[in-house]
């Protein structure tokens, strides 16, 4: 019995945590974003991730403003090409 009321309390502050079923974002068919819910896009937004950590990081360790301009410029250029749809 105790076991059955602690995991309905976990589960209440569980839920309490996550968005709402309504909130949740199902692809459809009909939907222009729907690349954006596969498997390979989410890999392709991890790569991305990783290259603005570690540009990031290049940035904090030469803080000259040239060279965090061309950097973040030429981050954002590689960015866009990672995550174009048509490569």
């Amino acid at each position: 019995m105790w076991w059955v009321i602690l995991r309905f309390y976990c589960t209440l502050l569980v839920r309490g945590f996550l968005p709402r079923e309504s909130e949740i974002a199902l692809p459809k068919e009909d939907d222009d974003h729907l690349r954006r819910y596969s498997r390979r896009y989410r890999v392709k937004k991890g790569w991305v991730k990783n290259l603005w950590i570690a540009s990031s990081l290049l940035m904090i360790c030469f803080p000259l403003a040239p060279f965090v301009l061309a950097l973040g410029l030429f981050t954002s250029f590689l960015s866009f090409a990672i995550l174009d749809e048509t490569a």
